[in-house]
């Protein structure tokens, strides 16, 4: 977490106590994205985006007046979480599924590494301005960005390609806008309680957990703390994360070219097997200045960051057609389950080793673990077939 170790200083906080906090924003983010879905077929795409970004304002603007790690908790854990949960990549999904009907993977691809646009952006900045005033001003930064981009949302997001008289990309024929879903809270449990009895699901679900783990969990929570632990600058930290946020624009969208043409079974396991690597190597390269091969480790992390989105996309429209956006909905959840636990436990295991090193290494045997998961998820009769 980029504020941690100002919080450290100011509340004297522990690693746990400010892990726990990141681990109910990220829990919330994946929870709430299988409503999210559901709501977005309710209310439409532009209102569940719009709100959602008002309320990741109020919980950063908040933050500026805590004094107590419960409100750190709400403000961060509670209020951002549910906000951002409800625009993550479940709006991905069902974008994709609304408005293409060819280049699925692509799309997918080239909407999720978006979500990386704003390490690209925003990291350096706010590490400027909190290191050269606070962490106050860069949570207010983020607030009045969040608020800045609602009414574009309001003014230029459509819900459905009927909506301005188009056709979905690649469908032969013009499709009626369906008419709002009900229940929508009724509808993503229902989803829930037919796809846990296949097992297809849990292997996605376990896959993207570790997926979760060794990212957000761990590479965006901890990475920043663990390279202070080795005298690097907290700047310097935080622009090699958006180094990171530039290589996953790249890796994402390639991933997705790559879904469309490719079994994603085997795209996944490959990802994951490349990561688990890397992640083995990183306690020898951690120390106080940017080196070459810190630099490489970045690159190749960024180009496999959510790589594993688009194939794990597809797997789901294979699997479960018409509900696959619900469905990637708990699929994220169980991705932000995995990270909120290892956000969490990653803080209590340097507060009680003093080192983040077997962090790294468990991070990279559970990835082996995932590409072997990835690999005995068995082709549905009948499923979606990538093409060129």
């Amino acid at each position: 977490m980029l504020y941690a170790p100002k919080f450290y200083h100011e509340f004297d906080w522990s690693r746990g106590t400010i892990g726990a906090a990141v681990s109910v924003n990220l829990a919330l983010y994946g929870l709430t994205a299988p409503f999210a879905a559901a709501l977005m077929d309710r209310f439409g795409i532009r209102r569940v985006v719009a709100v959602a970004l008002t309320v990741i304002a109020a919980g950063s603007w908040l933050t500026v007046w805590m004094t107590a790690a419960w409100q750190l908790m709400l403000c961060w854990g509670l209020l951002v979480g549910l906000g951002s949960g409800s625009m993550a990549l479940a709006f991905a999904a069902t974008v994709t599924n609304r408005w293409f009907t060819a280049r699925r993977g692509l799309v997918s691809g080239i909407l999720t590494a978006a979500s990386a646009s704003g390490q690209l952006i925003f990291l350096p900045l706010l590490s400027w301005i909190i290191d050269r005033y606070d962490w106050r001003p860069a949570a207010v930064t983020v607030a009045l960005a969040a608020l800045a981009v609602v009414p574009f949302v309001w003014l230029l997001l459509h819900d459905h390609p009927a909506d301005v008289g188009q056709k979905p990309y690649g469908a032969a024929e013009f499709v009626p806008k369906p008419p709002p879903v009900r229940g929508a809270a009724r509808r993503a449990v229902t989803v829930l309680l037919s796809v846990v009895r296949t097992g297809p699901f849990w292997l996605l679900a376990g896959t993207f957990a570790i997926c979760g783990a060794s990212t957000n969990g761990l590479i965006q929570t901890h990475f920043i703390p663990a390279a202070h632990d080795h005298h690097m600058p907290v700047q310097a930290a935080a622009s090699l994360l958006a180094v990171i946020g530039v290589f996953d624009v790249v890796g994402t969208i390639a991933s997705g070219w790559f879904t469309d043409r490719f079994e994603p079974r085997r795209l996944l396991a490959v990802y994951y097997a490349l990561r688990g690597v890397s992640l083995m190597f990183l306690p020898l390269l951690l120390g106080p200045a940017v080196h070459p091969p810190m630099i490489f480790f970045i690159v190749f992390y960024g180009l496999d960051w959510v790589a594993t989105v688009p194939p794990t996309l597809a797997l789901c429209r294979e699997q479960y057609g018409e509900d696959s956006a619900i469905v990637f909905g708990w699929v994220l959840a169980s991705h932000q389950v995995g990270a909120a636990l290892v956000a969490f436990l990653g803080g209590v295991a340097r507060d009680t080793f003093g080192t983040y090193d077997v962090v790294w290494y468990a991070s990279g045997a559970l990835c082996a673990a995932a590409a072997l998961m990835a690999l005995v998820i068995r082709r549905r009769a009948g499923g979606e077939v990538a093409v060129a």
